[in-house]
């Protein structure tokens, strides 16, 4: 959800959003706030548009003064907002979380897996029956990953559904390709570029919405998420939504399944016929388990990404 906002931006602009987290973590204080006012279901519409009021604010205010100057001066001024909305949301909500808890429709489960000694593995709808789980090993699915699942599939389809099938989407594609074309045909293409950055935040929001009540909101929470959606978004491809998409399950992918293993690089490398033992180069390395090892593995491949393939899986940019 995250990365589908920052390529908007990126393919749409050219300008790489290094605050973008920090609308993520926006748009869940915000929500939070009016949770209690109106409720989460107004709040989770709500919050993601006064967050992109927000963000296209600072677009006109800021960010368009110093777009003539190049990626740097982008990345600066960027960089420089994320520790300002940092330090407002520490003045206004305190250092601490704060109870942002789903909403009764979405807390339980939405199936659970049962896998039992005799009868094998099963998936029962919402959550299994005690005396089904006391003779076997059952695996809750909470009801929020699944909306979340569900609001990411519906944002990237809207996304391309929007970019490739209206006139908008054309409108903006050629802002960015041939402004001077697009202001001669009767657009303004500034604001048109103000509406584009104004939506990647309200993206941003939206997620930090349904982040805060899965997750836990609180002011590090754009930290945690602000590196990995730029390797998602480098080893997918900058610009390409369909990469940004595969980027997000391969790094998903990364980050989960070593944590099932239970073993280290040495009883990897073994398993492949490697010889393996003390006197191995690297073999204090090679004792870390596949667990410790799991949060390197997404930069190590976007390493390997930018040296071999720059434009990322599905890119199509140069820069």
């Amino acid at each position: 959800m995250l990365s589908s906002g920052l390529t908007l931006i990126f393919s749409m602009m050219g300008v790489l959003n290094f605050a973008h987290a920090s609308f993520y973590m926006l748009g869940a204080y915000i929500a939070y706030s009016l949770v209690g006012v109106l409720g989460f279901w107004p709040a989770l519409v709500l919050a993601p548009l006064l967050v992109g009021v927000l963000g296209a604010g600072f677009e006109r205010l800021a960010l368009r003064r110093v777009h003539k100057f190049g990626h740097v001066a982008e990345l600066l001024i960027t960089f420089g907002l994320s520790y300002v909305v940092l330090e407002l949301v520490q003045l206004i909500w305190g250092r601490l979380a704060v109870p942002f808890t789903p909403p009764a429709t979405l807390q339980g489960s939405a199936f659970t897996i049962v896998q039992h000694p005799l009868q094998g593995l099963s998936l029962v709808w919402g959550a299994a029956p005690a005396q089904l789980c006391s003779g076997a090993a059952c695996s809750n699915f909470p009801l929020t990953r699944l909306f979340m699942m569900v609001v990411a599939l519906l944002m990237l389809l809207a996304l391309w559904l929007l970019l490739t099938r209206t006139r908008i989407g054309l409108v903006i594609q050629a802002a960015l390709t041939h402004p001077e074309m697009v202001e001669a045909l009767g657009h303004n293409v500034p604001r048109v570029l103000m509406l584009v950055f104004g939506s990647g935040c309200a993206l941003a929001a939206l997620a930090g919405v349904i982040g805060g009540i899965t997750f836990v909101t609180e002011p590090n929470m754009a930290v945690i998420v602000g590196s990995i959606i730029f390797v998602v978004v480098v080893v997918g491809g900058v610009g390409s939504l369909a990469g940004a998409f595969v980027g997000s399950l391969l790094i998903g992918l990364l980050q989960t399944l070593p944590l099932t293993v239970d073993g280290s690089l040495a009883s990897l490398f073994t398993s492949w016929g490697l010889a393996v033992g003390p006197t191995t180069f690297g073999y204090p390395i090679l004792k870390l388990s596949m667990a410790q090892v799991a949060p390197i593995l997404p930069y190590l491949l976007m390493v390997l990404i930018l040296i071999f393939r720059p434009k990322g899986l599905l890119g199509t940019r140069d820069d």
